[in-house]
């Protein structure tokens, strides 16, 4: 017998307030869940993230051995041999976790939500993972955004966009110029690598900010997502 397929991800889900037409994937940092990360931007905002048409997934990553904690299980995207932009990524980690998030995707195309109707992103080792996702196998997503993200210096990421041809789904990110985790240059040099491969990215600068979210970001993510995401219309015969 074959080997049994994993088990679906664990996930908190914010239903949309009317008609679902989108779905919007958040992935948390290491460490986190899918629970832990709505909670916390349900803090900042007084309230949970929520949308008229768009349901909000927050899955949670298996726990694995850790490398940066000693081998200690933690529920982490992928693993990393270090905290730096200056190492080899841990490529067959990351690949098999892009195999879970696809049959993620697949579960919301599956419902009848259109590809370009979903949009993939989250914060720290989550916008690492969502910009693996995206630019090397789903390059039909609506968008990207990685909140306090980076990817490696020869990240994969970078090495399947020199070969494309394609429009690429837009990047949204956002940094703290005060992160002492993942260095505000890190961020930088992350976005102006993809923009030179022919993503359209912004980046938005938070001076005072640490690793962590803020109102301010939340709010910006929340126009940007909208303007990706807009309501459809019903179309009347």
């Amino acid at each position: 017998l074959g080997m049994a397929a994993p088990a679906a991800l664990q996930r908190s889900v914010v239903s949309p307030a009317g008609r679902h037409t989108a779905s919007l994937i958040f992935l948390h940092g290491s460490g986190d869940t899918g629970q832990g990360a709505r909670a916390w931007i349900k803090q900042i905002l007084n309230q949970d993230m929520v949308f008229q048409h768009i349901k909000v997934i927050y899955p949670t990553a298996p726990p694995r051995p850790y490398t940066p904690m000693k081998g200690a299980s933690s529920t982490v995207w992928f693993d990393r041999y270090k905290i730096s932009n200056d190492c080899p990524e841990h490529i067959e980690s990351i690949d098999s976790m892009c195999q879970r998030l696809t049959d993620l995707i697949n579960e919301e195309i599956k419902n009848g939500i259109a590809k370009n109707r979903i949009l993939i992103g989250g914060f720290s080792m989550g916008g690492g993972m969502a910009m693996h996702l995206a630019y090397r196998f789903h390059q039909d997503l609506s968008g990207v955004f990685a909140l306090s993200s980076f990817l490696n210096k020869d990240s994969a990421v970078y090495q399947a966009l020199k070969r494309n041809e394609s429009v690429l789904p837009e990047l949204f990110q956002c940094h703290g110029m005060a992160d002492e985790l993942v260095l505000y240059s890190w961020g930088e040099e992350t976005n102006k690598m993809l923009k030179s491969l022919g993503v359209s990215t912004s980046l938005h600068t938070f001076p005072k900010l640490n690793h962590e979210l803020s109102r301010t970001e939340l709010e910006k993510l929340k126009t940007w997502i909208i303007k990706k995401l807009p309501v459809e219309v019903a179309k009347t015969n």
